[in-house]
């Protein structure tokens, strides 16, 4: 699903007061870190994930391999903290404007 502008821009401001629900740590992506980036999605539909790494290559290259994993859709990212959504279609949480 591919969000439109105004869908960013309507998350990014549901994401604001978010705290980061799941924090990355050095060991990178893990299946655990997998598993409970699925539970969290499933959940809230919308979560902030704290990336570890000096550098912006290696947090993109983590951030690509939860969404990949995932199927979310990256909202927004901002240093080493990103804006992740998954619609959940069993029972949405969040209606998304058109």
């Amino acid at each position: 699903m591919q969000l439109t502008p105004t869908q960013r821009r309507y998350l990014r401001g549901l994401a604001h007061l978010l705290k980061p629900v799941l924090l990355l740590g050095g060991k990178g992506v893990t299946p655990s870190v997998l598993a409970e980036l699925e539970h969290a999605l499933d959940d809230h539909e919308l979560i902030k994930v704290k990336l570890a790494g000096a550098d912006r290559g290696e947090r993109a290259s983590s951030l690509m391999q939860l969404l990949d994993a995932s199927g979310a859709e990256n909202v927004q990212t901002i240093g080493h903290v990103a804006v992740l959504y998954r619609r959940n279609d069993e029972q949405p949480k969040i209606a998304l404007p058109r």
